[in-house]
């Protein structure tokens, strides 16, 4: 029997986790690193032990510290969540030994199964079929390739045999592309997992990522809940999930759900785990398995019936690390509707999805979807861990109900203070591509531009008749003295129009906004009545069509979540004009906040315009610094190792003929 869970994890599936013990009647122990101290899992816990100062090596990714905080509050279980030590056999192992329940397969199976190369000798022995590939344990480059089985061809990925989650993975379509791409993806992977083994196999174009949840319980049954579509991906990252996957035939569905349960009982797998495979029209391939529950399990959930009754993935894995069967049969399993589940994260979505950090001062999540989050107004984001800040998920009777229900909730949802991907991931719901099933897991990446910010003329007029209507000095809608308000009235003679002049990207738009209900700027005008509003949110039927928003006024700026996406206006008639903050050409500063991997270059180097300078990671994500002269290096602001913050001077290169 299980009476205590540790949860070695923070943030959403912290939360997740713990809601989900706490309903079976179990105490539940919440960790937490020194960024963490004012989380809301650690709120929701029974009881909650700091485990180490706010880098993950030193906490979270610390098997020791994990071991001695369960020791510390009598916990007899341990839910490893997703990311960190939740595929490290050895934290299982661990626990195994310190007479711990831990909650996943057992040590051996997550060995076997958590390096790729090892997962495809046990696919192919259980009749799973598998990309065709090849091995290089070392930089043996093109000859190797080369030489083996002519079905592997270019375009050819390379990928990590270790790990995953997009790490140590490139695309090579040119042969003179291999060697450096290899180079690549091993620095990548030794860093991520420790571990620089490659395989290069055939890069199946415009395929479509599907995979199966299964479920294992120690008695030896193995059911299988149907599949989930993940192929909405960028970077090899998944962005929006859903299920059942909308494109398979019942032949391939078939196919897919008989491999993993083949598979799962090849190995020997107890618990919740995931087979993925790549679907290119009528073929199916193996791809890797998850040892572990998978972020998008609310789809499997929401879309999967056992009986009639709703699943709860979390609590049956549970039920399963106690020893107990699994409550139903496949028999019992069955679709219902359709799920889709979007992945809201800290991230400039339309500057080339660099990760973000700060302060949320505002966040607001729908009451009309399923929300798996771990922020709230007020939290804080660092680079430290992952971007990801939660998770909306729905349902529909149809897969178009379920997406018009996802496109909804994002309209209710802001996140202000915080640049998010709210706005990419609207516009992505309600685009035809998507809304037709025309995404492959490399649509993003050849369509850069597909989606881009919409509504900016909109959002303005919300901000120009929030700033002429409300009372000054206001911070939202609702709030100040009714006699501050800029609405324009006269003793003498009838109310003047009010005009509020706002600036985004350094383009001025002027309003005028008049008391009988019209705003007009340039050559339009718009008839406007508001509707009742509530603090921070303001509604107005703009001629003849409700507006929603949420809306932050400060004293330089005013910040309005319209449709998915936050817009800033700068207020320069509220302010005298700031500077801005101008770089030399040559000038290299760093794009977002991180730290330094590579530094290649030192002070009076010469180089060429777009020659490698060094390389910054922030949030798992790796980018490249470029020289953006030709010239000679003047100044190297960083070393390796060290962290940075936003616009960091990095390098200043000076132009050859300066």
């Amino acid at each position: 029997m299980i009476s205590t869970v540790l949860v070695a994890n923070r943030g959403e599936i912290a939360l997740r986790v713990i809601r989900a013990a706490q309903a079976m009647g179990l105490r539940t122990v919440a960790v937490y690193s020194d960024a963490d101290r004012e989380s809301p899992h650690v709120r929701a816990a029974d009881v909650a032990v700091r485990i180490g100062p706010t880098p993950a090596i030193e906490s979270y990714l610390s098997i020791e510290a994990i071991l001695a905080a369960a020791r510390k509050t009598g916990a007899d279980a341990i839910h490893p969540g997703y990311g960190f030590l939740s595929e490290r056999a050895a934290f299982a192992q661990s626990v195994a030994e310190a007479e711990i329940t831990f909650v996943g397969p057992s040590a051996r199976v997550m060995e076997l199964m958590g390096r790729k190369d090892t997962a495809r000798e046990i696919a192919l022995a259980a009749g799973v079929p598998v990309v065709p590939s090849v091995q290089l344990t070392d930089r043996s480059g093109l000859a190797e390739v080369s030489s083996a089985d002519g079905a592997v061809r270019f375009p050819l990925l390379v990928k990590a045999a270790a790990g995953g989650g997009g790490k140590g993975m490139r695309i090579v379509r040119e042969p003179g592309e291999l060697d450096g791409a290899i180079a690549a993806a091993q620095r990548e992977a030794r860093s991520a997992f420790g571990d620089d083994t490659m395989l290069v196999e055939r890069y199946v174009e415009r395929g479509r990522h599907v995979e199966v949840q299964v479920l294992a319980d120690q008695h030896g049954d193995v059911v299988h809940l149907f599949e989930r579509d993940c192929s909405t991906q960028r970077r090899h990252q998944k962005v929006i999930e859903e299920a059942p996957a909308p494109t398979v035939s019942e032949d391939v569905r078939r196919r897919l759900t008989d491999s993993a349960v083949a598979l799962a009982r090849e190995v020997g797998y107890t618990n919740a785990g995931t087979v993925e495979f790549l679907v290119a029209g009528e073929e199916v391939f193996f791809l890797e398995m998850n040892t572990r529950l998978q972020v998008e399990h609310p789809v499997t959930e929401l879309a999967v019936r056992v009986r009639d009754t709703p699943l709860d993935l979390v609590q049956l894995q549970l039920r399963i690390a106690a020893g107990e069967r699994l409550p139903f049969t496949q028999e019992d399993v069955r679709l219902e509707g359709h799920a889709i589940e979007a992945r809201v994260y800290a991230e400039d979505a339309f500057g080339g999805f660099l990760p973000q950090a700060g302060v949320a001062q505002l966040v607001r999540w729908s009451p009309r979807a399923r929300v798996d989050a771990g922020l709230e107004s007020g939290g804080e984001v660092s680079t430290a861990y992952d971007p990801m800040l939660g998770k909306i998920i729905v349902h529909g009777a149809t897969r178009d109900a379920a997406r018009q229900a996802l496109v909804t909730a994002l309209d209710d949802t802001a996140v202000l203070g915080l640049t998010t991907n709210l706005g990419f991931l609207r516009g992505l719901a309600a685009s035809d591509a998507f809304r037709d099933c025309e995404i492959d897991t490399g649509w993003l990446d050849r369509n850069p531009d597909a989606i881009r910010p919409a509504g900016l003329r909109v959002a303005g007029l919300l901000a120009a008749w929030v700033l002429a209507n409300q009372p000054e000095g206001a911070s939202s809608p609702g709030d100040g003295h009714p006699f501050g308000t800029a609405d324009g009235w006269r003793l003498s003679g009838p109310p003047a129009t009010v005009p509020v002049q706002l600036v985004v990207d350094g383009s001025p738009l002027l309003f005028r906004v008049s008391p009988d209900g019209t705003v007009t700027s340039g050559e339009d005008t718009w008839t406007v009545h508001p509707i009742a509003s509530e603090r921070g949110v303001v509604r107005l039927e703009v001629d003849d069509l409700v507006h929603e928003a949420t809306v932050q006024v400060g004293p330089h700026r005013v910040e309005v979540a319209h449709a998915g996406n936050t817009f800033c206006f700068e207020r320069p008639d509220a302010f005298a004009p700031g500077s801005t903050l101008a770089e030399s050409d040559g000038t290299v500063a760093a794009p977002m906040p991180g730290t330094v991997l590579d530094v290649a270059v030192e002070a009076g180097d010469s180089v060429e315009g777009g020659q490698v300078l060094g390389v910054l990671e922030a949030m798992k994500m790796e980018l490249t610094l470029k020289a953006p002269i030709t010239g000679t290096v003047a100044t190297v602001g960083a070393r390796a190792g060290e962290q940075v913050a936003l616009g960091a001077t990095l390098f200043v290169v000076e132009a050859t003929d300066a």
